[in-house]
């Protein structure tokens, strides 16, 4: 009797909220069934109190003979029976041991796990405890699909822990600005006005694309896209392309880096002589038309000049008179000047001089210059000096009227 007595007092009694051991007797139907130690008393572990994961097999988790540390959280009766167990969490004592870990740790960076989108953010995990991401607070930009998050693995700042109310607040946007300005800062201090450098086109807009150069977005302006005028982005690069580009100017107050991508490449102006010179007779395009001439696309990017004057032998009052956009014509360099980027040509050259109009122009050769008629000498009249007076037919009397 003394003996049993001894058994019975060794035996410590179980309550709600303890934190006991306890040894896997067996894991079948999704649970498993222990002993809690120095008890005799028999627990039971579901799979929805092993972990988050609804779609984890249990026998993969735990096995027979293996203890395991458990947080008691009820008394279970069986109904046939007057057997009693106790309901035990694995994954609310690693909550409790994480909510304790988080005391006091606001602003310091913790490595979550996306778990699930929910409305308004991001449901994530640290060490068994679940916290939440605003949607705001996910990215620098507002992100619209979460889903791409479930399932990583990403630094992130704790920004409210309150284990009475289970707030767990987190913010990534943080953790991504303060590496984005680490990034800038070794940016801008490895690149230099004039240096070229290898980015990745990040996106594209109407008025360029933007270069990502590992933390800092440079603008390459439309203009500097392409040797080719009017060139729209997307027929130029596309997202995700990586290029090299020269950097033209530096913004390191505003984070500003302006961009050139033709800059890198061969322009159309480079080693022209080769291409083009004077005498030359060769087919080009009308591009476009002014009041002074036509602009007519000699070589890809270059566009020389006829003049009006050398559009036609005969009189051209306006271009659009004669030629179109977008006409083939056929025209003769008259001169290249590849520091100016200038071109003359001429159409009329290759045309033969009409022959009525070389007829005209002999004849006014031959013509000679009129002179201006002379004016006839002022005739002078001189009264008779016998006469005090004198009448009209006197001055005018050999004039006929």
């Amino acid at each position: 009797m003394n003996e049993f007595e001894d058994l019975l007092n060794s035996v410590s009694e179980v309550n709600p909220g303890d934190v006991v051991t306890a040894e896997v007797l067996t894991v079948d139907a999704g649970q498993a069934n222990l002993i809690i130690s120095g008890t005799g008393v028999e627990g039971v572990l579901t799979l929805r109190e092993l972990t988050n994961d609804r779609n984890a097999d249990i026998n993969d988790l735990v096995k027979a003979g293996e203890t395991l540390e458990v947080l008691v959280l009820r008394q279970v009766v069986g109904k046939d029976t007057d057997t009693v167990t106790y309901l035990v969490s694995k994954k609310r004592l690693e909550a409790r041991k994480a909510w304790d870990k988080l005391v006091g740790r606001e602003g310091e960076v913790v490595t979550v796990k996306g778990t699930r989108a929910v409305k308004g953010g991001l449901s994530v995990e640290f060490e068994g405890l679940r916290g939440f991401i605003p949607a705001s607070m996910i990215d620098t930009r507002f992100v619209r699909n979460t889903e791409q998050f479930v399932g990583q693995e990403f630094d992130a700042k704790i920004k409210e822990v309150d284990a009475a109310e289970n707030r767990f607040i987190l913010s990534r946007r943080e953790v991504v600005e303060e590496v984005a300005a680490a990034a800038r800062q070794e940016i801008f201090s490895n690149i230099a006005v004039g240096s070229v450098v290898t980015g990745k086109v990040a996106r594209l807009t109407s008025f360029g694309a933007f270069i990502d150069l590992g933390g800092v977005d440079g603008l390459v302006h439309v203009t500097e896209l392409s040797h080719e005028r009017n060139a729209s982005p997307k027929s130029v690069v596309s997202v995700g392309e990586e290029v090299e580009v020269k950097v033209l100017a530096i913004d390191e107050e505003e984070g500003r880096v302006s961009l050139s991508l033709k800059a890198t490449t061969p322009g159309p102006w480079d080693g022209v002589e080769q291409k083009l010179a004077a005498g030359d007779v060769i087919e080009g395009k009308v591009k476009r038309l002014t009041d002074f001439g036509a602009f007519v696309e000699v070589l890809p990017g270059i566009d020389g000049l006829v003049h009006i004057s050398q559009i036609s032998h005969k009189r051209v009052e306006n271009p659009k008179d004669v030629l179109s956009a977008g006409q083939d014509v056929t025209v003769k360099v008259l001169e290249v000047n590849a520091d100016a980027e200038r071109v003359s040509l001429s159409i009329k050259a290759l045309e033969e001089r009409p022959a009525q109009a070389e007829g005209e122009n002999n004849e006014e050769k031959r013509q000679p210059r009129r002179r201006a008629p002379k004016r006839e000498a002022k005739r002078d009249y001189e009264l008779p000096e016998t006469q005090t007076g004198f009448s009209m037919a006197d001055l005018f009397g050999d004039i006929e009227l």
